[in-house]
């Protein structure tokens, strides 16, 4: 294992503004408080709430490192209070409140994975914001089962990718929507039954005539706006729908009536402000559920590309073009 140095690369955003903000900086090597891990960290998931971070329009709760990054992959190099030192030289996937982007991070034990053996250090930086995100909203608040429908919007994306295979390995078919047509056949291939190309068609009227009339029993939704009253439209009775984010806006009209006819039930969440118990509680559930999939391949990350901490300019700036299928990862070390 390598010496814990003084001092670190990490990158920051030093004003609001544009990916051009993003600096290089030199830190203090972060010390692990109680129930915490230093993590030599060796690679880095790169995230669209990053991106609201360095814009200005999210920061991090107090206390909280204002390095950028909120997932990593590292080897354990030293072990807080209450950590018992077996798990020096393990290698764990994190989710962070902050600090990913960086040579080294501290992160709380009980939000770390094991990473199975077989899966690359790229792949495993690439994970746990998502598996926390999908496993939370798609199954925990929609409560998606074996033999649902649901519609995934953004398939092409980090989340996106990820929460198809989640959801086709449980059993449940999936359709999503993408505005690239060329996507279409990785998107199934990673598991989507119907691909809609939501630049040349009504996804509404899709997913009806995907389900003969029924409907979709789920929604997991990134769009927002005069997304929501369609997504209410293709909902089958009973049917749930998440919100994820608000590309379109944070406020829609509801039609109420259509709610209790349906019975239709809203939910949505962030993960960066969850309690740490809500956190642990979550991760005891990945490894019970959903870890067994990594390891067997049929849950994982779409990698994109990889590309060293000193372009992580180059990273927001790729991920901000929308051309960008499944995740960014930055290398570390």
């Amino acid at each position: 294992m390598s010496t814990i140095p003084s001092s670190m690369q990490a990158i920051i955003a030093r004003e609001p503004g544009d990916a051009s903000v993003l600096t290089l900086v030199e830190r203090p090597v972060p010390t692990p408080g109680p129930g915490q891990v230093l993590l030599q960290v060796h690679a880095a998931g790169v995230n669209r709430p990053d991106i609201m971070q360095r814009e200005g329009k999210a920061t991090p709760p107090a206390g909280v490192t204002d390095i950028l990054g909120l997932e990593a992959c590292g080897v354990v190099a030293a072990c807080g209070p209450g950590v018992a030192s077996c798990w020096l030289g393990q290698r764990l996937m994190a989710l962070l409140p902050g600090g990913g982007y960086a040579q080294w991070a501290v992160a709380d034990l009980d939000h770390c994975l094991p990473c199975p053996p077989g899966l690359g250090v790229e792949a495993a930086a690439a994970l746990p914001e998502g598996l926390f995100t999908v496993w939370h909203n798609l199954f925990e608040l929609g409560r998606l089962r074996m033999g649902e429908t649901v519609l995934i919007h953004g398939g092409g994306g980090g989340i996106g990718t990820l929460a198809i295979r989640m959801a086709h390995a449980a059993g449940a078919t999936v359709i999503t929507t993408d505005g690239h047509a060329a996507r279409a056949a990785a998107l199934q291939a990673l598991g989507a039954a119907q691909v809609i190309d939501y630049t040349s068609a009504d996804f509404t009227a899709a997913c009806l005539a995907f389900t003969q009339g029924r409907g979709v029993d789920v929604v997991l939704d990134i769009v927002g706006g005069d997304y929501v009253a369609r997504n209410l439209e293709a909902l089958a009775f009973g049917g749930r729908h998440v919100s994820l984010s608000f590309m379109r806006g944070a406020t829609v009209a509801l039609d109420l009536l259509t709610l209790m006819q349906k019975q239709l039930s809203l939910h949505s969440s962030t993960m960066r402000p969850q309690t740490h118990a809500e956190k642990t509680r979550m991760a005891r559930a990945l490894r019970q559920h959903v870890l067994p999939l990594v390891a067997d391949g049929r849950v994982g990350p779409t990698l994109h590309a990889t590309l060293p901490l000193h372009e992580a300019t180059k990273a927001h700036t790729l991920l901000e073009s929308g051309a960008v299928f499944g995740k960014l990862v930055l290398q570390t070390q």
